[in-house]
């Protein structure tokens, strides 16, 4: 079967998309839902004033606010209706994620399959409601006490930006949800996606425009391209990667007849936790800046300062230190996600084992070997990918259009939706065979 549908793979070709109907209905759905998320980011929150807005947030471009605004696709810095994006509904579900560890009756919900899995969504929601209302209010407030920033403070913009921005929240998470269904693609990565990419063009002519001006040289910009697409060679191949378990499967028989075990692998990436652990080192080391951002130099002791000096971009510290996150939130999300002692105990329950380890604890303690040496791997990659562009912008002092955070993102989106055409290629391609074979049957019938 594996041989066939890698046949089929190779066989697509230009013709084989033109005769995909429903995949070409698929792709157009999402990107109506991608050009409507675009409209909502340049729809501004009533009642701002936008110049006073612009002055404030290009004083806080440099932290926190930098790194939502990347993912937000530019709706904070306009502090339009979509200006809390994606992020508490993946901020609900990782949340989520990690109560499923700890909580026994999250975690026996998980072991029931689709209803459970429904259940766990819901409770996903609640907590996007529950954190989108929070940090709705908290930026309602930290816009009233700017000087200039609201031009009727009170109660009523509090709640008219409460509602607002946790609906345009709850409307993409709803349009996220829609392109997974009827679109290609996961939906909510889609959106950060699109929200990513559409800074690039911005960026790409700035640093041009530095290179027109002199400010740059050709053969810096040109390095800098050469390594940028290194890096992306790197994730592909990265995030590609696995590491296979045989699993072996007993003989059996079946009136009189006996039949040859089965083989299958059990696949474990390279790079399981993907991108978190870079989100979550990011935000970290970020709220330290954004802090300070909101009270004037005057306020802050001298330690304060000095230690938020130290943690600036490009500052050893500040690399030191994001290495270290990155690479202890690799292995604590591993932890999350992957259960060895689970997935042993489904080898166990359908008969499955590996070759010279014992079903069972044993299988269990060897699968959390296997997993710890491969993240090894995934978490020194991934302080790689997102150091190198740090040090990058510190020696050099281009201006990156991409860092290692987004580009990670983008080129893993990339992968999983091109992987998603392909397998609604291949799925077009086998009803066509099995509507030809039909065919010759019944006339061979007649």
């Amino acid at each position: 079967m594996a041989s066939a549908a890698e046949q089929l793979a190779s066989n697509l070709n230009f013709s084989t998309f033109a005769k995909a109907e429903d995949l070409k209905k698929r792709l157009w759905f999402t990107l109506a839902a991608l050009l409507v998320y675009r409209l909502g980011t340049h729809i501004p929150l009533p009642g701002l004033n936008p110049e006073a807005y612009a002055q404030a947030f290009r004083g806080q471009a440099g932290g926190i606010l930098g790194l939502f605004n990347m993912f937000a696709g530019g709706a904070v810095e306009r502090m339009a209706i979509f200006a809390l994006g994606i992020m508490p509904y993946i901020s609900a579900s990782i949340i989520v994620q990690l109560m499923t560890s700890v909580v026994p009756s999250l975690e026996a919900l998980k072991k029931e399959g689709e209803q459970g899995r429904k259940i766990i969504n819901q409770y996903t929601r609640y907590g996007t409601v529950l954190l989108g209302t929070l940090q709705a209010y908290g930026i309602a407030v930290g816009l009233e006490s700017g000087s200039g920033l609201v031009l009727d403070p009170g109660w009523f913009f509090r709640i008219s930006t409460v509602v607002t921005l946790l609906g345009g929240t709850m409307f993409l998470m709803w349009l996220g949800e829609q392109i997974t269904a009827r679109g290609i693609g996961n939906g909510i990565s889609l959106i950060i996606f699109a929200g990513i990419a559409a800074g690039l063009p911005t960026a790409l002519a700035g640093t041009l425009e530095l290179g027109r001006t002199g400010a740059l040289s050709t053969a810096l910009i040109l390095t800098v391209i050469v390594v940028a697409i290194g890096v992306i060679t790197l994730i592909v191949f990265v995030e590609r990667a696995q590491r296979r378990l045989l699993i072996q499967y007993p003989k059996r028989q079946v009136g009189n007849r006996m039949f040859q075990g089965d083989t299958s692998h059990l696949p474990l990436k390279l790079n399981t936790s993907g991108v978190i652990p870079a989100i979550f080192a990011s935000s970290l080391l970020l709220l330290p800046a954004t802090a300070a951002g909101f009270a004037s130099n005057s306020e802050l002791p001298n330690w304060a300062t000095t230690i938020i000096s130290a943690l600036g971009h490009g500052q050893p510290a500040f690399m030191v230190l994001y290495g270290l996150l990155i690479a202890f939130f690799a292995f604590f999300y591993t932890a999350i996600v992957f259960n060895p002692k689970d997935t042993a105990d489904n080898l166990k329950k359908h008969g499955g084992f590996i070759l010279g380890i014992r079903p069972g604890e044993r299988t269990a303690e060897y699968i959390d070997y296997v997993l710890t040496r491969i993240t090894v791997v995934g978490a020194v990659y991934l302080v790689f990918v997102c150091i190198l562009p740090e040090m990058l912008v510190a020696r050099t002092g281009v201006p990156l259009a991409l860092g290692g955070t987004s580009l990670l993102i983008v080129v893993s989106v990339t992968l999983d939706t091109v992987a998603q055409i392909q397998g609604h290629l291949v799925a077009q391609q086998y009803e066509g065979l099995i509507k030809k074979s039909k065919l010759r049957g019944g006339k061979r019938g007649r």
